[in-house]
């Protein structure tokens, strides 16, 4: 499927159903054609055309899905921008993109290097014959930056072959149907936002409801009022819903699933979150150059705590040795990943991707183990792998013991350059809210639970860890905060 022609499929199919809202403005499947139609005139009068790419630095908001569909139409690609990002972060993602337009939030906000147009300004209505619907599956769909926790951001090409893979692929595993609807609470500047919680959906027949930013205190009185059937957030976003007051027991009696992925989830978390709020938290894996996810646990089937599930529908997973030769269940090595919706490439890198798409599998350099029935369990990042004098840590397994505490939030493990060593251990935790953290308690947990070597040299207690744009734990700014 081209995505450009979803509205007008959904608009024949099902005109008055809803397709998209937001907390003021409902759409209909044929205001939702009629808005694309308005946009793509505009878009097109300011000269965006086939091969150009267009930037959206928006919140999110109804007018992000309007606008997605309207470059799509006139063949167009799309690069979201996080509306946080400074003023030379924009720059270089519009000037790597080569981005002709940029869609801000008012006049005032600038982006460096391409013209910007208000979203306030978009057009509503349109003056003439719609235009007609490009269909070029090879097209490029979505450029979508990596968080650059590795280096300068890179552009992850996703042409509309892999969005068509990767939704048809979710819509299976999740067994989506028109009688679903999404909370979409994770931002759209993000490949899961864009593919699973709006396209996956409306591929599907169903409708999406795009919610305000994300507010621990008043998520629930949204999840009441709009009663979704699934959504899709962070292991962070769960964590701070899980230690809200016992005394917050609201109706989720809508909800199918939800999903958790972008980081590892703590078995404890998964277990604590479904036993009190009655819905299971499906633990899934993978990465933008996977066109967003790559293994699932299943809604119907065995889900194995502290596992991210079973490859989606057509993709294949193996672990690799460092000689890139495939490895046995049990083993541990790089995880690499084959099947449709892996990206064409990293925009004007040849190199770089050629050394991430090998013989047809994307490295992904994470690293985790398969067991017998093909579940997937993450280890770690193999850049974020601890090397104590010849031994190998990952520190997911040392946030894994942290993290089981009642006391604590999060937990964030990094490796710390050490002359005897080479590199130690150093643990940073949050606590829960109104909990209190005692580092002797973690110490003697620690003690029961690793190896010696294994062990925090250190435990830091912190108000609060820092995240990255899409809600991971930075701990490149610990590092720096340590050094």
């Amino acid at each position: 499927m081209h995505f450009a022609r979803l509205p007008d499929i959904r608009a024949v199919q099902d005109p008055h159903g809803p397709a998209v809202a937001d907390g003021s403005t409902h759409l209909a499947n044929a205001d939702l054609l009629a808005a694309v139609h308005a946009a793509a005139e505009h878009l097109s009068e300011l000269g965006v055309g086939s091969g150009d790419v267009v930037a959206l630095k928006l919140t999110n908001r109804l007018e992000f899905v309007v606008l997605l569909f309207a470059a799509w139409r006139l063949g167009a690609a799309v690069t979201p921008i996080n509306p946080a990002a400074t003023e030379t972060e924009t720059a270089h993602q519009v000037s790597d993109s080569g981005a002709g337009l940029v869609v801000v939030e008012d006049d005032a906000v600038s982006a460096p290097g391409a013209p910007t147009l208000s979203v306030d300004q978009v057009r509503r209505t349109s003056t003439r014959e719609p235009v007609e619907a490009q269909h070029d599956p090879a097209a490029l769909a979505l450029l979508i930056y990596t968080s650059g926790t590795s280096g300068v951001p890179k552009g992850v090409m996703l042409d509309h072959a892999n969005l068509d893979a990767m939704t048809h692929m979710g819509e299976q595993a999740y067994e989506v149907t028109h009688a679903d609807r999404c909370l979409l609470i994770l931002p759209l500047f993000h490949v899961n936002g864009i593919v699973v919680s709006i396209l996956m959906t409306l591929r599907a027949g169903a409708s999406v409801v795009v919610a305000e930013r994300f507010n621990p205190a008043t998520f629930f009185d949204v999840l009441e009022r709009e009663r979704p059937t699934f959504f899709s957030a962070v292991p962070t976003i769960y964590n701070m819903l899980a230690a809200l007051p016992d005394a917050v027991r609201p109706d989720t009696s809508s909800v199918r699933f939800a999903l958790c992925g972008a980081a590892p989830a703590s078995a404890d978390l998964l277990a604590r979150f479904e036993r009190r709020f009655g819905f299971p938290l499906v633990e899934a894996y993978g990465l933008s150059e996977g066109t967003c996810g790559t293994t699932t646990n299943p809604i119907d089937g065995v889900r194995k705590a502290g596992s991210v599930g079973v490859p989606f529908p057509g993709q294949e997973v193996r672990i690799l040795d460092p000689y890139g030769n495939a490895l046995g269940h049990g083993e541990i090595g790089e995880i690499a990943v084959r099947g449709s919706n892996v990206m064409r490439g990293y925009l004007g890198r040849p190199e770089d991707t050629a050394n991430t798409i090998v013989d047809g599998w994307l490295r992904t350099g994470d690293v985790g183990r398969l067991d017998d029935d093909g579940y997937l369990t993450l280890v770690g990042r193999s850049k974020e792998m601890i090397i104590r004098g010849g031994e190998n840590i990952y520190p997911k397994e040392i946030e894994d013991v942290l993290s089981g505490d009642p006391a604590v939030l999060e937990a964030a493990v990094v490796g710390v350059l050490d002359e005897k060593w080479g590199e130690v251990v150093v643990a940073f935790v949050e606590a829960r809210s109104g909990a209190t953290v005692d580092a002797d308690a973690l110490k003697a947990r620690c003690r029961e639970r690793l190896s010696g070597y294994k062990r925090p040299t250190a435990i830091h207690i912190l108000e609060s860890l820092p995240k990255n744009a899409v809600g991971k734990l930075d701990k490149k700014a610990l590092v720096d905060e340590l050094a």
